[in-house]
């Protein structure tokens, strides 16, 4: 069953870790600093059994300023927050930060827990009270219950865990779709048992035995061991605060911040797009590329902001901007992040990612920002099946797989298939390979398919004498190259509607025939005379072009494609052409003369045929190429069929 994660926020030393050790008996103070110094410095974890009967996994976060990174750690897998306040002090400095920063990565729900209630008199607590009840409003945790305890004595801390009962007992719990996936936020070493990782497990699941994939870095690890909360367990399902141990990795190979999760589910990238809130506690305009700290899942990256819509952004507003990372991060759409200044180090934004790896976009032109507005409204507006459809027009003219469409969306499986169905069916997604199931937007393909027409009448206006293109030249004009494969499906939908024609490799338009001139009609007739007439000996293509003077070489080549075109020459090399009906009736006297005697060597074929080197060794050579021979030593044979 999914487990709900509880999470602290507060200002240090407002009492969050000893709540905690009177709700559960446990104390996450676990370093020897933590317990000289008596602040928070590392995450800490606990759990308490609910009465509804369900577990709650808690995180305790650090107060400190200079912690704040590790407390974005913990927020990150939070799906409850205990807002902890001194009664004694009040709204403090990090009680802000804390709650912008719950609310940047979407924390939707929790409780006020206002400690320390036996320090100040009714009067005060009242006061304080309204104090705080002023400050949560019009956030998601203007309605919270504010609870008064004394975590010393324990008075209050019932209550607490009755309301924690009763807001777990009204969750609609349902199954977190998709692979598996864990921020980690700790790696260790364990005596006798290896690497150790943990971390709030934020979908699907996974058992003993499997394979975990590191990212950004793409190392493998096979699981030895899960435990949840102390408990050894076969399965861990999402929302469980998770300890695996690995077999072959070593722990500096893992970091914290990477994302453990199964192979091929997420993809890295350099750029992030999303939707970014700029807090009204900013003093100034956050201006483009400004350098900042961004924290997503349990990590920190260095990177800068981009803003695609705007020059400046005031604070308190909201806009789409593109995050440049120094390093690569693996995200899905809808996950959350925060930024925080680079230096000095404060919380500044966040949102929620909208495009895991995105094309780098423009911005220096009006046009650009426009176009990214439209994309972006378009985006946001959209329904999943139209969010598909955006990845594969981004993705270009070779396409994206269905495993890619997933590991870009975050879309897995059934789900996947079933959002796939109708813009298959509709045209609106082409397949280009039925295997990978790679996909090409009908949008992309459209453009794909105007500039094979264009090249095609292009081609036609300058080879009037050519019957079409050959299919591989055609594929090398195209801009931006494509595949085989995608030329293949292009030109097979071109064909059904009845734009183009194929015959054997080459590409016409339809209806497009040949039209000879006076000339070259007479052109035709000559050339083939020639040939013709001279059987097995003909005139190299020198003494043809020799023969025509006065008329360009082009065309008499094109007449010359012509009649290969119309089966009337045969061409043997690039100098030696054969009238078609002499090669035909040389290749029944070979066969006749190979079947009869076995096999036939060079010097036999001249005897057979009278001709000299220059033309038996090229014609030898072209029954061997046609597969009609096959030589062995210095002999042919036929091959057999």
């Amino acid at each position: 069953m999914r487990e709900i994660i509880l999470g602290t926020a507060g200002h240090v030393d407002h009492g969050k870790t000893s709540l905690i050790r009177a709700l559960t008996g446990i104390d996450t103070d676990r370093l020897k600093e933590e317990k000289e110094r008596g602040i928070t410095i590392e995450l800490g974890f606990a759990h308490l059994d609910l009465p509804c009967g369900h577990r709650l996994g808690i995180v305790d976060v650090p107060g400190h300023e200079k912690f704040i990174r590790n407390m974005v750690a913990g927020a990150a897998g939070m799906d409850l927050v205990a807002f902890v306040i001194a009664a004694d002090e009040g709204i403090m400095p990090q009680t802000v930060e804390h709650f912008e920063i719950c609310k940047l990565l979407g924390v939707r729900d929790g409780l006020i827990v206002l400690t320390k209630k036996d320090m100040v008199d009714q009067e005060w607590l009242d006061m304080v009270t309204e104090e705080i009840r002023d400050f949560f409003t019009g956030s998601f945790l203007e309605n919270a219950p504010i609870v008064p305890v004394n975590s010393i004595s324990g008075d209050g801390v019932d209550g607490i865990i009755r309301l924690l009962d009763a807001k777990v007992a009204a969750i609609n719990f349902h199954e977190e779709y998709g692979p598996f996936r864990m921020a980690v936020d700790r790696v260790f070493t364990m005596k006798g048992f290896g690497t150790v990782i943990t971390g709030t497990s934020l979908s699907g699941r996974i058992e003993t035995g499997a394979e975990l994939m590191f990212y950004p870095g793409g190392l493998t690890a096979k699981i030895r061991g899960i435990q949840v909360h102390g408990k050894e367990v076969g399965v861990v399902e999402a929302g469980h605060r998770t300890a695996i141990n690995l077999q072959g990795i070593e722990k500096e190979e893992i970091n914290r911040g990477d994302m453990a999760a199964a192979p091929g589910s997420l993809v890295t990238s350099f750029l992030l797009d999303t939707r970014l809130h700029y807090l009204d506690s900013v003093t100034k305009e956050l201006k483009n590329r400004t350098q900042v700290r961004v924290h997503v899942g349990t990590r920190e990256i260095v990177g800068r902001v981009v803003l695609l819509e705007t020059e400046t952004l005031a604070p308190g507003s909201t806009t789409h901007v593109q995050l440049s990372l120094q390093e690569p991060v693996a995200v899905w759409p809808g996950d959350h992040f925060v930024i925080r200044s680079y230096s000095p180090i404060t919380t500044i934004g966040g949102g929620v990612i909208l495009n895991s790896a995105p094309k780098k976009r423009k911005r220096s032109l009006e046009r650009d920002r426009a176009i990214n507005r439209d994309y972006f409204n378009t985006l946001e507006a959209a329904e999943t099946e139209q969010r598909l459809r955006l990845l594969a027009e981004e993705s270009g003219f070779n396409g994206i797989t269905a495993d890619q469409m997933a590991a870009r969306s975050g879309i897995f499986g059934k789900r996947l298939k079933k959002h796939l169905q109708r813009p298959i069916s509709a045209g609106e997604l082409l397949v280009i390979d039925s295997d990978s199931q790679r996909m090409l937007a009908s949008s992309v393909a459209e453009g794909l398919n105007r500039q094979i027409l264009a090249i095609l009448a292009r081609f036609h206006r300058d080879n009037p004498l050519k019957t079409g293109i050959a299919k591989e030249q055609l594929r090398s004009q195209l801009r931006p190259a494509v595949d085989q494969r995608v030329l293949q499906v292009l030109l097979a939908n071109l064909t059904r509607k009845g734009q183009i024609e194929q015959s054997g490799a080459e590409v016409k338009l339809s209806g497009h025939e040949v039209k000879l001139q006076i000339n070259e009609q007479e052109m035709e007739q000559k050339i083939a005379a020639v040939y013709r007439e001279a059987g097995l000996a003909p005139p190299i293509l020198k003494e043809v072009l020799a023969a025509f003077e006065g008329v360009e070489e082009k065309q008499i080549r094109q007449v010359l494609d012509l009649l290969l075109n119309k089966g009337e020459l045969i061409k043997i090399s690039e100098v030696l052409f054969f009238h078609a009906p002499a090669i035909q009736e040389l290749r029944e006297k070979v066969v006749a003369y190979i079947r009869r005697e076995g096999e036939i060597d060079a010097q036999r074929f001249k005897d057979l045929t009278g001709l000299t080197r220059k033309f038996s060794i090229p014609l030898l050579e072209y029954f061997d190429k046609i597969k009609l021979t096959i030589r062995v030593d210095d002999k042919r044979v036929l091959r057999k069929s």
